[in-house]
């Protein structure tokens, strides 16, 4: 019996057999302004001649999944005989879902999985668990860890202890990397270049030339200078689709620092917006969002678990999620959560080489385990039971 692994990110999902290796693809589907009546799905991206203006339908809102339809597109994508050609009567899925998702959310996806494509049998858990299921098996001789899934909606923050998740423990904040490339469009909207429906090109900006500050106010001081002495200024090339299919930084001694460039291409000089955007990680208040920043949060959830496990949740915290691949991410972390826990306490942040498919590799580790087939429910007892079953074995 096949199992797959379906870690279903509300911005990519993370898929694979657990025999095979992980395929990072969009959730979601796609309309190019060119071509408005045809609507591509998921890895059908790079088919698209020009993704100026390109306009995304997301399955997930807030953090949740509300649009079915192009959730089962994507989905019969991927199960299709183009992608993963899922032998549904043979195979078992594991299947990722948010933290408190809504029962109404569950008991749709119990339909769809059972029902429409009728798996032998599915697992329905948290990214947060299959991230810890990892570290653990890493680590063995580590009881607890705490797990920080920065993504896409929310960042999460978890503890588990013998991988038990310790729900009393879990926090929430609402910033993750759609707000940031959003933040990030109005700022070059405002300063430079019209780019609100550009979400995909200034995405790609963001990953390109944002980091994380760890002086954030001494980079403003570097920032204002004038010249050759400005360290922080990039000159972002934007593509143009037909030349440059994708945009890149200018190397340095091709920037010029004064006048206009020769050349014709289109360019963004980026200067402080470069660590001021990721800074909404940690202070949201920045732009207004009243919530505690990440560090904060991470302290907030470790005290208000038991004092003798406090010291185990501040030496094993382990990062996830695609916010943390911001250079300087795990750094500046680890410096503010060591100026906010306890002095003689010793803090440790771990930083996967891969932090974004951490989390399917915990799936894949799962599905080889032992007791798997103890935590799944098949088919039969879903039909014998319904949705109650569900709600029984699953802990979500």
């Amino acid at each position: 019996m096949a199992t797959l692994v379906l870690d279903n990110g509300a911005y990519t999902a993370k898929i694979g057999y657990s025999q095979e290796k992980v395929s990072v693809i969009p959730n979601c589907q796609f309309r190019s302004k060119t071509s408005r009546l045809k609507t591509f799905t998921a890895n059908q991206l790079d088919e698209i001649k020009d993704p100026s203006g390109l306009f995304y339908i997301l399955p997930f809102q807030k953090g949740y999944l509300v649009n079915w339809d192009v959730q089962r597109k994507v989905w019969d994508h991927l199960f299709g005989k183009e992608m993963f050609k899922v032998e549904f009567v043979d195979t078992s899925v594991i299947i990722t879902e948010p933290y408190f998702n809504f029962s109404s959310i569950q008991e749709s996806m119990n339909e769809i999985l059972f029902e429409e494509y009728q798996f032998q049998s599915a697992l329905r858990i948290n990214a947060g668990s299959l991230s810890a299921h990892h570290y653990f098996h890493s680590k063995p001789s580590e009881l607890c860890c705490l797990v920080v899934d920065s993504g896409f909606s929310f960042t999460h923050i978890a503890p588990y202890c013998r991988s038990r998740k310790m729900k009393e423990g879990i926090r929430r904040i609402n910033v993750g990397g759609k707000l940031l490339t959003n933040h990030l469009k109005e700022i070059i909207s405002y300063r430079q270049l019209h780019v609100m429906d550009e979400t995909h090109v200034i995405n790609q900006v963001k990953e390109d030339v944002c980091y994380v500050s760890q002086q954030f106010y001494k980079d403003m001081e570097v920032a204002q200078m004038k010249g050759e002495e400005n360290s922080v200024m990039k000159d972002y090339v934007l593509p143009d689709f037909s030349s440059i299919k994708k945009g890149f930084c200018k190397p340095l001694e091709e920037m010029i620092f004064s006048g206009k460039y020769k050349t014709g291409e289109q360019i963004l000089r980026l200067v402080n917006e470069r660590f001021a955007v990721p800074e909404m990680l940690f202070h949201p208040s920045d732009i207004g969002i009243q919530e505690m920043g990440i560090p904060e949060a991470i302290v907030d959830s470790i005290q208000s678990l038991p004092e003798d496990m406090q010291p185990h949740f501040y030496q094993n915290i382990v990062l996830t999620g695609g916010n943390t691949l911001f250079p300087g991410f795990r750094e500046r972390m680890e410096a503010e959560l060591r100026s906010l826990a306890p002095a003689h306490l010793p803090v440790s942040v771990l930083l996967p080489t891969n932090p974004i498919s951490y989390s399917w590799e915990g799936g894949k580790l799962l599905a080889h385990s032992p007791d798997y087939d103890e935590i799944v429910v098949t088919r039969e007892d879903y039909e014998e039971n319904g949705h109650c079953i569900c709600e029984e074995k699953f802990d979500i």
